[in-house]
């Protein structure tokens, strides 16, 4: 994608900013009941090859721990410096792994791992290896999967890399968020551009494939000068990729950001502004816009799979693997197996109490009927490739897309009045006008959402 894929209309966001999800899943984790419970879900992963269909598998693995607080963090974390803490989680985790892994139908071959957090540069070099030989003795990495770690650079240095090159990680993503001092001070996260490029350097020294960092607009502190000195210094390093979220306040959910001053914020024109140009810099300097917050070079393996139509989206952002079954390990961890989702307990009393128990840790999942897959399967095509092919929808799901989505069609009229998208009797296709707000699109499909009306539970769509 070029530049002129998307047209950055600040009237049409106004307008059609609402609240909505990131449809990391379809139904929503919001949506998740706690009637799904272990049982359900070992239900599940013991039947992975019904019908003959044997799934690869991708893992996810939640580590909680972080040195310092980031005041504008929303993750489920905890704050601490010791390590008797994460050496216990480890011990806990592996008793995790070996009950999914003793449930799981099927074969154990793995693409795609990723570590998320919290901070999984918590860990010391020897529990490092301590949950790679936990993952190695249950499952099969395959050569040349995607094994991916979030790094926090001001707690990584060369021989770090080269430890987790050596265990098998060859993807990394760097938070950064900005660059500049007085908004690095208001978010409580003091990062110098020297010690990123150092970890970033030391990656690439390494053989690692794909570098990503994430930046935050709409934090205290931050206008449009100071911002594009930090675009300046992202594009001077040259990730692969680039992730640029809105930060979304929401003091009443994540005590951190009650340290937040809100007079510190930049307006709503503001943080329009920064997105404005964030855009364009990054566009013109060569990036394809994957969709919703999401930036790659042209020869990224992201960028390649949407050419290809193989673009998906799971609970860490954009994928190329659709096909995998997500296990995911550790508290609150969110993994989907067939038809299902599940989701674990959320604090650490819980996790460990329910393990000492010799059960799973589930705390709530959903079963999806083929109403959800049909929507999921929308939903997706809209988040990843904009646009919708009736026939083939209508062709996989057996229904008569215009009967089915009599009311949908009706709502999207609106839209394509307004330019967002336009709709036909083969395609329903996202506009330039409309891929900022491709969150607000795939809404009209989401049966949840059109039931309850009830949009204050999310954040902003920009």
């Amino acid at each position: 994608m070029s530049t002129k894929d998307i047209v950055f209309d600040p009237q049409l966001i106004r307008r059609f900013d609402v609240n909505g999800p990131r449809y990391t899943s379809y139904p929503t984790a919001d949506r998740f009941v706690e009637a799904f419970n272990a049982e359900a879900y070992r239900h599940w992963l013991g039947k992975r090859t019904v019908g003959g269909i044997n799934r690869p598998l991708s893992l996810y693995f939640h580590i909680p721990f972080c040195n310092t607080i980031c005041y504008y963090c929303a993750c489920n974390k905890i704050i601490t410096k010791d390590h008797g803490r994460s050496a216990k989680y480890l011990k806990y985790l592996d008793k995790e792994v070996s009950m999914q892994a003793a449930a799981l139908d099927g074969g154990r071959e793995v693409l795609q791992l990723h570590l998320g957090g919290g901070t999984p540069t918590f860990l010391s070099h020897d529990e490092m290896r301590q949950l790679m030989d936990t993952v190695n003795r249950h499952f099969t990495l395959v050569p040349n999967g995607e094994y991916s770690i979030e790094v926090d650079p001001r707690k990584v240095d060369y021989d770090t890399v080269a430890l987790l090159a050596d265990v098998g990680f060859n993807r990394m993503s760097i938070g950064v968020q900005d660059f500049n001092i007085d908004v690095q001070q208001a978010v409580n996260r003091i990062q110098s551009f020297e010690e990123t490029r150092l970890v970033l350097d030391a990656a690439r020294q390494l053989g690692f494939k794909s570098i990503s960092m994430d930046l935050i607009y709409g934090l205290p502190k931050q206008n449009v000068i100071s911002f594009n000195r930090s675009l300046e210094q992202v594009l001077e390093l040259s990730p692969d990729r680039i992730s640029l979220y809105s930060y979304a306040h929401l003091p009443g959910l994540f005590k951190p950001q009650r340290r937040i001053n809100t007079g510190d914020m930049p307006t709503a024109d503001t943080k329009l502004q920064i997105l404005q140009l964030a855009i364009r810099r990054l566009t013109e300097a060569g990036y394809a816009y994957i969709g919703m917050d999401h930036f790659a070079k042209p020869d990224d393996e992201l960028t390649v799979a949407q050419r290809q139509g193989r673009l998906h989206r799971n609970f860490q952002g954009y994928s190329t693997h659709a096909e995998c079954d997500l296990l995911a390990f550790g508290v609150s961890a969110i993994g989907k197996v067939g038809p299902s989702y599940a989701q674990n307990v959320k604090t650490l009393d819980e996790y460990y109490d329910v393990l000492d128990r010799d059960e799973l840790p589930v705390l709530r999942g959903i079963e999806l009927n083929s109403d959800d897959l049909l929507r999921r399967s929308i939903i997706q095509a809209l988040m990843c490739h904009f646009e919708i092919s009736i026939e083939s929808i209508q062709i996989s799901h057996l229904i008569d897309f215009n009967q089915y989505f009599a009311e949908e069609l009706t709502d999207l009229r609106q839209m394509e009045e307004a330019g967002l998208v336009r709709v036909d009797d083969q395609w329903i296709s996202v506009l330039p006008a409309g891929r900022l707000l491709v969150r607000g699109i795939a809404m009209v499909f989401d049966k949840y959402i059109r039931a309850d009306r009830e949009r204050t539970r999310y954040s902003k769509v920009i």
